[in-house]
């Protein structure tokens, strides 16, 4: 197919029953790029000869040093099948997990999905992501199983083995769907049964449950990659073919004399063809015949294979060439490299391209098919429900479900993400090549000019007829003015386009679902928390984009231009109808933070130091985003740090065993009953700790006495409430809203549901007496109210109003909050948010408020009112007097009513002293504040140095966060492979080798601060031969204690009297401690001595 025009594609955007929207996923390294190369050829923009060597997709320059895909980016395709012609806007994704947000961007926008897998590598981790991805976003996905002429040239497997291993690449695949589909039909069963009230006659004690109800049922066939459904594609996209079932069976039923139906179904399976009966029978693997797919299939492509690039026989490979009928150049069959030869018989016999972009305009839906389902994701954000939007926006979903494209369709366009363009890459500020006809005008208004020049050079000289040197003279100073005046001419035009140049310019990644947009049209921009409840509340009846409205995350835009994006280029257009992918640029966007617009991943940070903190996603994202800032956006050096690791603190149990592994003995409790009589003495005047670790501690000023007690929760609590934050930010939004009196937030159905399992499994996971009624005691969540700490309240006297109150309503005004309560929660979360090792966030660790004494508070309290009260009746009294005792015009009373001393008498505060003592409104704060400030403040700073003590009362430790590493190499590196894990503290899981390969997979764990340069190492270390794939799985306890010395013999003797092996937390922590500017214990210079020179003085 020759090249598109650009009218050409503008056409086919207005019929959306032929358009497709697909995107390509796969793992890093699985072939993308080089099938959306084969893809693009296609339509003529590039060369056969350089697909999958230009990497076209790929735009930037470290994409194409690194050899990875970095960032989405979409082309637009044309394809013509069955006397119909499609447009396919397809995105090209990234494969490396570092990337993973640009997957959720390109899917979101698309309709189908083309999931490419290596046939030797099979099925990796960010294959079965992309899979995931693709069934949560309900779009349909295609397989293309590629790669396949390693399997001839690496491998070197028969046929017939190829055959097995390609049945079993499709059963990993296949497998992955089918746990997606049962976990599906599982919750849907699950909600049914919640939904459904168990009848009350039904009391049977014997209970069981079928987990296979609801799966017989469901018809799950479509949902399977299989060849004879023509949802598969073999290929190989480094050499330019591929095939469906389809094609093959279009060759070979006229010739084996079989019905074209008969032979899709049986091409793919246990069949075999019996040449004497000429019928297709079944059992080929249990009588030893070789399948149909074999026979007809493999072994040709085998035979090719053999023919071009193991024996490069010419006299085979000019009889396959007449025999296909096919054209090749002299060109290619004389080239020196066989895969040129092989590439241009394969393109022309049985091009990739065809088969995939067929399989897509044939499997894949168009956007009049949008599931109602998708819908409905599309519109709510997070955990809200479809069924809880208001009536006027769920009256979009039809817009969204009609997908028209006339004037009374809403427009309706899905942003993705933001992405940065040069100046230079924007049509309007290229040099376009000119036409032949505008290329003959200049040329006449050229001559023209020069003519008329001319004319009045002749002029001149008959006037005042000069010497013939000068008129030579006069010829040359002409024609020099003219170059002089083209330069001049030149030179402006390239300072002005220079200025409109040095800008960096954002498009917007953007898909119409309803509609269509058109330049200088007016539209409101929604932001991801806009709450359309409270926003149509106040939006006037007949408002439109251009009023200026002050809602929350509600704006309004001038769409200034529109492009079709083709890879690297972009095309300008007037208008985009409903169903197309575009590229949009409204004035909106050009004052927010250039990275943050680009990369939607990264997050950019101030710390209080000034210090500008990048978070990324990994190592190479982070590598990206640096070079991003300092040729694109910044356009400065800048100095860059060592990368930040988070780590976490926590407390455990006692130890048992020593560092040597040995149970604690006589001689080591006593060592450690010394070493907390050394810690008891470190305390500060006024901090009680009792053995069980108790710590006691009054307010500055003596009126106010907390003890509060720290414990490490359960594994299993610490991780269900670090699944949950989502939940328990709902749960304290509704608790917040209650509090202070606002209307109660709206929680749907199903998040009261998932709340009420939430409170049931921590019932579950509380085991113990000392856990007894704890779900009911609990304050508060930490950090940030939603982090894997918790407070517990186990004060008798004082009955706190429940956390789980948005699951039973009627209880809501059981318990009354004490005064300071928000002091104590206050101080809590600061705790949390920064423990004393190196100041980094708690995590697993439960406090226990067990004494909270505020007696002489309240005292105070009701002696100042009484006072103050006194006080008020003796000015009432006075003031009454002055009025009695005056006896003239109402004009002399005046001053007297109307001064302070008259108005405050006449007010009385209607609250309690407590109610006005919590919100720090009543004069009794007065009674509370003395040198050591407000007393709201000092209990904060009591709680928070409390909960510290009590954290340091407990053996403590340092968390780290861990990497699941998945490693691919060969036998011969596997040694070093192990040297470079155990070097940077990795820890061997599993080690598997994956079958009909030399391919081993090793699984392991390794701390994400080791990690850093890891990829690059092994790659060195091993030449190559093993690629490590690194996704962030868990948080895990270093054993070492960051402040551990040595106490036994053996551990003198084990660790040194110095112990002068490294610990890895206190390495840990003295690393961070140094970054924060915080103190660290350490010697600079030890057993330093003076320099001398061993020569004689002379």
């Amino acid at each position: 197919m020759g090249h598109t025009s650009l009218e050409n594609i503008v056409d086919l955007q207005k019929n959306t029953a032929n358009i497709r929207n697909i995107c390509i996923v796969a793992h890093v390294d699985h072939g993308k790029t080089t099938l959306a190369d084969s893809l693009i050829a296609s339509n003529g923009i590039i060369s056969n000869r350089l697909a999958g060597k230009l990497r076209y997709m790929d735009s930037r320059e470290d994409e194409q040093l690194r050899g990875i895909t970095m960032k989405s980016s979409s082309i637009s395709l044309h394809f013509s099948t069955d006397n119909q012609e499609y447009l396919i806007n397809m995105i090209d994704s990234p494969g490396h997990v570092d990337f993973s947000s640009e997957v959720s961007t390109a899917v979101r926008l698309c309709d189908g999905a083309v999931v490419v897998v290596d046939v030797v590598e099979g099925v990796c981790p960010q294959t079965q992501a992309v899979l995931r991805q693709a069934w949560l976003e309900n779009i349909r996905p295609v397989l293309v199983i590629n790669k396949i002429d390693r399997l001839i040239i690496e491998l070197k497997l028969t046929p017939l083995e190829a055959y097995i291993h390609l049945q079993k690449i499709l059963e990993q695949v296949n497998a992955v769907t089918g746990s997606l589909f049962t976990s599906k039909v599982l919750e849907e069963r699950a909600e049914m049964e919640v939904m459904e009230k168990p009848s009350s006659d039904s009391k049977s004690n014997e209970q069981f449950y079928d987990w296979s109800t609801g799966l017989e049922e469901t018809d799950d066939s479509h949902l399977y990659f299989a060849p004879e459904q023509g949802n598969v594609v073999f290929g190989s996209a480094i050499d330019g073919w591929g095939f469906r079932i389809e094609q093959f069976v279009q060759m070979y039923s006229q010739k084996v004399g079989i019905s074209a139906e008969v032979l899709l179904k049986t091409l793919w399976g246990d069949y075999y063809l019996n040449t004497k009966a000429k019928k297709i029978m079944k059992g080929a693997q249990s009588k030893g015949k070789k399948p149909l797919f074999v026979q007809l299939v493999l072994e040709n492509i085998w035979s090719l294979y053999e023919a071009v690039v193991v024996r490069r026989d010419k006299e085979k490979i000019d009889k396959i060439v007449n025999s296909l009928g096919l054209t090749i150049l002299p060109r290619d069959s004389r080239h020196t490299d066989p895969k040129v030869h092989l590439n241009a018989i394969c393109t022309q016999w049985l091009p990739i391209s065809h088969a995939v972009l067929s399989m897509v305009c044939n499997k894949l839906p168009s956007p009049l098919d949008i599931a109602a389902e998708r819908v409905e994701k599309l519109m709510c954000v997070r955990s809200r429900r479809f069924d809880s939007l208001p009536v006027q926006t769920q009256a979009l979903k039809q817009a969204f479900l009609e997908c028209k494209s006339d004037e009374t369709a809403p427009v309706i366009v899905f942003i993705c993400k933001m992405f940065a363009v040069d100046s230079k890459a924007l049509p309007q500020n290229k040099l376009r090549p000119l036409s032949q006809e505008e290329i003959a005008q200049r040329r006449e208004q050229a001559r023209k000019r020069h003519a008329a020049k001319l004319a009045n050079q002749m002029q001149k000289l008959e006037q005042n007829p000069p010497e013939k040197t000068l008129e030579i003279s006069s010829a040359n100073t002409s024609t020099r003015d003219i170059q002089v005046a083209n330069q001049m001419e030149q030179t402006d035009l390239n300072t002005c386009r220079q200025d409109s140049q040095q800008k960096e310019h954002f498009i917007a990644f953007a898909r119409v679902y309803s509609g269509t947009i058109r330049k200088g049209q007016k539209l409101f921009v929604i932001g991801p928390k806009y709450d359309p409840s409270e926003a149509l509340a106040k939006l006037p009846e007949s408002c439109s984009p251009g009023d200026d409205l002050s809602i929350p995350h509600l704006a309004h835009c001038t769409v200034e231009d529109l492009y079709l994006l083709m890879g690297k280029e972009l095309e300008n257009v007037q208008d985009v109808p409903v169903g197309n992918v575009l590229g949009e640029m409204p004035q909106l966007v050009r004052g927010m933070k250039l990275l943050n617009q680009a990369d939607p991943c990264a997050e950019v940070l101030v710390q209080e130091t000034g210090e500008h903190v990048l978070v990324t996603a990994g190592e190479v994202h982070l590598q990206r985003c640096l070079d991003d800032l300092r040729e694109r956006f910044a356009k400065v050096e800048i100095s860059s740090s060592e990368p930040i690791v988070p780590f976490r603190e926590t407390i455990i149990r006692p130890p048992k065993v020593d560092m040597v592994n040995e149970d604690i003995g006589t001689q080591q409790k006593v060592a450690v009953i010394h070493q907390k009589r050394e810690d008891q003495n470190k305390y500060p005047d006024g901090v009680i700790v009792d053995s069980d670790g108790l710590v006691t501690l009054n307010t500055p000023n003596k009126l106010s006495t907390l003890s509060v007690r720290a414990m490490p929760l359960p594994e299993a609590v610490t991780q269900l409430l670090e699944e949950n934050s989502d939940l328990i930010r709902t749960i304290e939004q509704f608790n917040l809203s209650v509090k202070e009196g606002r209307e109660a937030l709206e929680i749907n159905l199903t998040t009261l549901e998932a709340i009420q399992k939430f409170k049931q499994k921590l019932e579950e996971n509380f085991v113990g007496r000392k856990w007894r009624n704890a779900v009911n005691q609990i304050s508060s969540f930490g950090p940030r109210r939603c982090g894997p700490n918790i407070l517990l309240n186990r004060l008798e006297s004082y009955h706190r109003p429940s956390m789980w109150q948005c699951l039973d309503k009627a209880s809501k005004d059981l318990g009354t909050y004490k005064d300071f309560d928000n002091s104590i929660i206050s101080g809590f979360q600061l705790a949390t948010l920064s423990g004393p090792v190196c100041e980094e966030p708690l995590m697993g660790v439960c406090f226990v408020l067990e004494k909270w004494d505020i007696g002489k508070v309240q005292q105070l309290v009701q002696t100042h009112n009484l006072s103050s009260t006194e006080e008020q009746t003796t000015k009432a009294e006075e003031l009454q007097h002055q009025v009695t005792s005056k006896e003239n015009s109402l004009s002399e009373l005046e001053p007297i009513l109307e001064s302070p001393a008259a108005q405050g008498s006449q007010v009385q505060d209607s609250r309690t002293p407590a109610e006005s003592m919590a919100d720090g409104k009543c004069n009794s704060e007065g009674a509370l504040t003395d040198c050591y400030g407000p007393f709201s403040g000092q209990l904060i700073a009591t709680m928070k140095e409390a909960c510290r003590f009590a954290f340091q009362a407990r053996p403590q430790r340092l968390m780290a966060a861990m990497y699941t590493c998945e490693i691919m190499a060969t036998a011969e590196v596997l040694g070093r492979v192990y040297a470079v894990l155990s070097k940077r503290a990795g820890r061997v899981l599993q080690e598997e080798m994956k079958e009909g390969t030399e391919m081993f997979i090793i699984k392991a764990i390794l701390p994400v601060a080791e990690s850093f340069g890891f990829a690059d190492e092994i790659r060195k270390r091993t030449s190559g031969l093993a690629s490590p794939q690194l996704v962030f799985s868990h948080w895990e306890v270093i054993p070492s204690d960051p402040y551990w010395v040595p106490t036994t013999e053996e551990e003198y003797l084990h660790f040194g009297e110095k112990a002068d092996t490294v610990n890895q937390a206190h390495k840990y922590m003295n690393t961070v401690r140094k970054r924060k500017g915080l103190y660290v214990e350490e010697k600079i210079v030890e057993h330093a001595e003076k320099q001398r020179t061993l020569s004689k003085n002379k």
